[in-house]
């Protein structure tokens, strides 16, 4: 099966993604719908902890199983991989399981998603000098910009590998060579890029994403990744019976960490998430990300280009684009942006309505590789056709 025969079978497309028969969806980089693989996966499993057992001996190799397809995602090891969430956790774990020490120096962004902020700011406390990226353009975070912060004391660069409002796609390929080279940690926000661009997590040492956006899987399922080379380094923050070794459930005078990535899993997993997470990552993987990223930036330009004959300014207009994402934000100085996001609701079209930290609007559009061309060009005009406050006509 490939992108071309979903969106050119309406049948098929509407048997995949059930929200296409009632809404046009152009939110992903919020909360997407999930596939009917996943509903079909979900609900076999919700009948079988029903009738039978909720933990069987096959549902916990069909958990070992989900972690194989993660780690492929990922282009990294199972045993790198750990099946929590959400974003948010992994990120903290980062944050809460390294031995920081005063005067250590921690690289991020403060006008990133507040889940890959706070983290990193609590930090403070423990007497972590925080070292605040500023670039001139809203979430454009070149590799100099962020070298250039990077001194000797600097222990770990916290970034997202897309901004989640301009939808500036990192070179974190540039960046991670580089802080390897120079024995800096690098922890990766993946959650707006996961599913929607290939990702290596060689170039990492850490990162989290939820599923439940471009990888349309369930809130609250996740991916956390751990490079091999530092589960020693990274203390587990949070320990129980699943990630402390207890043969037959019983404590043991030494706290000694299960083998692998299992080590950050406390307790009972999300089995339910996780088994409809990797039946559509499993999707994913069958139609190639790389495909996916090659619909997602003609998606891109289609929207871009009608939009911007519209007069409105995009935030993305002067991003090379091997930093362009599916993320298209937008903004117009003569539109009530609220009231068109209402006409749109009307219609059954979804979209977001974000804000930059001055409080300006901005319209952000997050097609995913099943919406079409059509669907793009009705959201448009029915904001050129709206009636709105202010506008010349």
């Amino acid at each position: 099966m490939t992108i071309e025969q979903i969106v050119n079978d309406a049948d098929l497309r509407s048997r995949l993604f059930p929200v296409t028969r009632r809404k046009t969806f152009l939110a992903h980089a919020g909360v997407a719908p999930i596939t009917q693989r996943a509903v079909e996966r979900i609900r076999m499993a919700a009948e079988e902890g029903a009738s039978q057992e909720q933990e069987t001996e096959a549902l916990l190799r069909e958990i070992e199983e989900s972690r194989q397809v993660a780690a492929r995602l990922l282009q990294a090891d199972p045993t790198e991989i750990a099946l929590v969430g959400p974003t948010a956790f992994g990120l903290n774990l980062v944050a809460q399981g390294i031995d920081f020490r005063p005067g250590d120096e921690v690289v991020f962004y403060p006008d990133d998603y507040p889940a890959n902020v706070y983290p990193w700011m609590r930090l403070a406390e423990r007497g972590v000098k925080l070292v605040r990226l500023e670039p001139d353009t809203l979430g454009q975070l070149t590799p100099e910009l962020v070298l250039e912060a990077v001194g000797p004391r600097t222990r770990l660069v916290a970034l997202a590998s897309c901004h989640f409002l301009s939808g500036y796609l990192l070179d974190y390929r540039t960046i991670g060579a580089e802080l390897r080279r120079r024995g800096v940690l690098f922890c990766l926000d993946g959650i707006q890029s996961l599913g929607a661009a290939p990702m290596d997590a060689a170039y990492c040492d850490f990162l989290s994403a939820d599923s439940h956006k471009w990888l349309l899987g369930p809130l609250g399922a996740g991916i956390f990744y751990v490079r091999k080379e530092r589960q020693d380094l990274l203390r587990p923050a949070l320990v129980g019976a699943w990630n402390i070794r207890s043969p037959g459930f019983i404590a043991q005078p030494q706290i000694e960490c299960e083998a692998g990535a299992r080590r950050y899993e406390c307790g009972a997993l999300y089995a339910l998430g996780i088994l409809g997470m990797r039946a559509s990552i499993e999707l994913l993987l069958e139609l190639g990300i790389e495909a996916i990223r090659e619909r997602l930036l003609s998606l891109h330009a289609f929207l871009a280009e009608g939009l911007r004959k519209r007069g409105w300014r995009l935030l993305a207009e002067e991003f090379p684009e091997e930093a362009r994402s599916g993320i298209v934000t937008a903004t117009h100085d003569r539109i009530d942006l609220a009231a068109g996001v209402r006409l749109l609701k009307e219609q059954e079209i979804v979209v977001s309505l974000r804000w930059d930290r001055q409080g300006k609007p901005y319209l952000r559009f997050s097609p995913h590789f099943y919406n079409t061309h059509a669907e793009l060009a009705k959201a448009v005009g029915v904001l050129d056709r709206g009636a709105f406050p202010g506008v010349s006509r």
